[in-house]
Formats: C-alpha cells, structure tokens, sequence
C-alpha cells in the first residue's frame, strides 16, 4: 500500500473505531469495531506486522496492571468498601450540600488516586446517586464531581489511570518518584476544581434539602455500614508493594496481580464469586479494545502523524514549553481521545525527559474534562447517568469544562514545574 493510502486508511480506522466507542451501536462492546480494524491495518500494509507486535509487546505488561487493577476494585466493592463510602458521605453532610460536595470531592479524589478512574466513575458514581437521594439534596454537582475527578484525580499514581502506566512506562521514573512530582500538581488540579464547582454550581448548592430524606434511598446508602478493614489492609499492603517493586526493579505489575489474587481469592472461598465473575471482573473486552486501539493508532503515527507533530511539538522542559506540551495534549485528547492522544505523544515527548512526559499526562488528564469524546471514563459516566434517568445537556457540560480545564491545568503545569525544579527531573 502506497503512503498516501496508508495514511488515509489508518486515519479512517481509528476514526471508525472512536466512534463505535462514543456511540456502542446496539450496546456492542468497544472491541468489536477495534480488533477488525487492528487486523486490517496489518493485512493491508498500512503497519508491518513488526510494528504491530512491537506496540502489542509494549502495551501487555500495561494492560496486565490494568486488569489486576480492575480485579481489585471490583472485590473492595464486593467487601462494602464504596457502601460504607455512601454511609460515611450521608452521615457526614448532614443534608448540607456543600458539604456533601466536598466528602465528594475527599473521596472521588482518593478513589481515583488508589484504584483507578474506573473505579471512581463504575463504582462510586451509583453511590453518590443514592445518597444525594437520600439526602434530598440536588445530584447534579456531585455527579459532575465524578466525572471531572476521575480525569483530573488521576494525576497522582502511576495505577490511577491507563494513560498513567503508558507515561510511567515511558518516563523512566521510580512509582515514588513519579508520585513526588505529580503530588503538588495533583493537588493543585484538585484544588481549582472545587473552587471552579462551588461557583458553577452555586445555585444548586445553595438549595435547601428537605428535613426528612426520601423513604427508599436505593442501595449502596445503609445508615452505617462497617468500613471493610480487610478491603483495606489488601489495598495499603499493595500501594506498599507498588514501592519496593519499583525499589527493587521488579515490574509493580505483579504487586497489584498479588493483591488482586487476595481479594479474588477470599471472595471465591467464601463463594461470594465464581471464576467467571473474577474474569468478568478484569474487563476482557476492554482490555482487547486497549490492545487493537494501540495498534490502529501506531499505523496512524507511522503514516506521517507523528512527523506532523513534531513539528508543532514545543522543545525542552522550561515552564514555557511545558505549557505549550500540555496545551497540545488536551487539544489532542478532545480531537482523538486521551488514549490515542498519550500513544502518539509519548514516544515524541520520552526523549526531552520525564518532565515533558509528565506535561502530556496532565494535559490528557485534564483536558478530557472539556468534552464527553475526551476520554473513555467521561464516556462510560455519561451512560451511567442516563441509566439513573438523569440527562446531561452536552452545553452545559463543555460550559462548565471551558473554564475548569484551563483553571486547572495551568496552575497544574505551574506546579509541575516547580516541582521538577525542587526535586529534580
């Protein structure tokens, strides 16, 4: 196949592919357009097969953390870790909703951090439905909370988010390095968010709730739940063992396999699980869909994207540049998708050094939260609304992201800086 067919064939692909991830026709998992379009970019020439098996090679060890990951966050709900969230969030906001916004904001923001977006957007989102109605308060802030934290939240570890174990696996960091430099800006992001929420939303949050709560909440809301101490000495021994794994130069994958393995195991034995639930639990559809998009996206890179640019791409790592990384990133994320976006930026970006991979990770992580096409986790909360017959006006949506992306990822970027230059790059 010539270039410019290469080209515009990979173009279309991945195109075709984000689409059927926007709009899953008839509810069909991600993967179904993706891995055709995979095999078909190798059949036609548009990548090597060598390319392709280099990009599947790179991708496993991530989509592997990735699923132990899932594993993990599937059984502490399973343990009543995110329903003993609900009671704690109900008890301590006492029908005030700002308050509630911000044991929102705690929790969404841990939760992202430790287990992952996913987790925070599948698991906690239902949750925090349940007790705004219990409450009687108005769910639309702490719904959008989410939504935005499980983008913006997912700056801290390298376990927080895919894009988070493609920069890590590029940046060349140690997971407490990494965690060092993203501390500052993680907070910072965090920060601008609720001032950014607490004025967007102040209508809403100024509403009185009713004296006396709804008679049926929904589920996830018991009075109070006991907090699931073995969910949480599993999940501390595994941060801990994320660590020394990469103390020791051992791949942190396999700390996060062991404590999924804890988890899953103790719910099998005590038949709260069958093998299937526990493969169920690791996503396999999404994690073909990660694999088959990785490659689209290199035939894309290696068909003239990457050399386009590089050619807009600012050089170094001063604050200026490090705006201008960041800035196109989120850009790219609202265009491509965050998850395409950080696959074709990291290898552009890996030679200038960990500062401007970690540029790119805050504007994929950031930027997303313009647009529900900016990442996956936006795409997944969206449905999640609709399933509790809310809706979502797509205008008040992007509002609100046009002036939390730039209020959070400059400052974000600011910090990134500054910490770079305090601890080193």
């Amino acid at each position: 196949m010539n270039a410019p067919s290469a080209e515009a064939l990979s173009i279309a692909l991945l195109i075709a592919v984000l689409a059927c991830a926007v709009v899953r026709p008839f509810g069909l998992p991600e993967a179904v357009v993706a891995v055709p379009a995979a095999g078909l970019v190798v059949v036609t020439g548009a990548i090597s097969p060598e390319h392709a098996w280099e990009e599947a090679e790179r991708l496993g060890p991530v989509v592997g953390f990735l699923a132990a990951v899932l594993v993990l966050a599937h059984f502490c709900d399973v343990e009543g870790l995110f329903r003993a969230c609900g009671g704690w969030m109900a008890r301590w906001a006492k029908n005030r909703p700002g308050r509630l916004l911000t044991s929102v904001f705690v929790l969404a923001s841990a939760i992202t951090a430790v287990l992952s977006l996913d987790a925070t957007i599948v698991l906690l989102t239902p949750v925090v439905f349940a007790t705004a109605a219990r409450t009687g308060v108005r769910p639309k802030p702490h719904s959008y909370a989410c939504a935005h934290l499980s983008n913006t939240a997912s700056l801290l570890l390298p376990v927080s988010n895919l894009t988070n174990l493609l920069a890590f696996s590029a940046s060349g960091l140690s997971f407490t390095r990494f965690a060092a430099l993203m501390t500052l800006p993680w907070l910072v992001a965090i920060g601008a968010e609720y001032l950014v929420f607490r004025r967007f939303f102040a209508a809403d949050l100024a509403a009185p709730a009713p004296d006396t709560p709804p008679a049926d909440p929904g589920p996830g809301t018991a009075d109070a739940p006991a907090l699931p101490l073995f969910a949480l000495v599993t999940v501390a021994c595994t941060l801990a063992g994320f660590v020394v794994a990469s103390a020791l130069g051992i791949d942190p994958a396999w700390a996060a396999l062991a404590g999924a393995l804890v988890l899953s195991g103790r719910a099998l034995l005590r038949r709260q699980a069958t093998p299937v639930t526990v493969l169920r639990a690791t996503a396999p559809g999404f994690l073909a869909f990660v694999l088959a998009l990785g490659v689209v996206v290199r035939a894309v890179v290696d068909n003239g994207l990457a050399e386009a640019l590089g050619r807009v791409l600012p050089d170094g790592t001063g604050l200026a540049a490090l705006l201008g990384i960041a800035a196109l990133a989120a850009v790219l994320a609202n265009l491509i998708n965050n998850l395409p976006a950080v696959l074709v930026l990291l290898p552009l970006t890996a030679t200038a050094g960990p500062g401007a991979v970690l540029a790119v990770l805050l504007g994929v992580n950031i930027g997303p939260n313009l647009t529900y096409a900016g990442s996956l986790a936006t795409l997944l909360w969206r449905r999640i609304v609709h399933q509790h017959e809310r809706d979502v006006g797509i205008g008040e949506f992007t509002r609100l992201g046009l002036i939390s992306v730039p209020a959070a990822l400059i400052p974000a970027v600011v910090a990134l800086w500054g910490s770079l230059v305090v601890l080193g790059g």
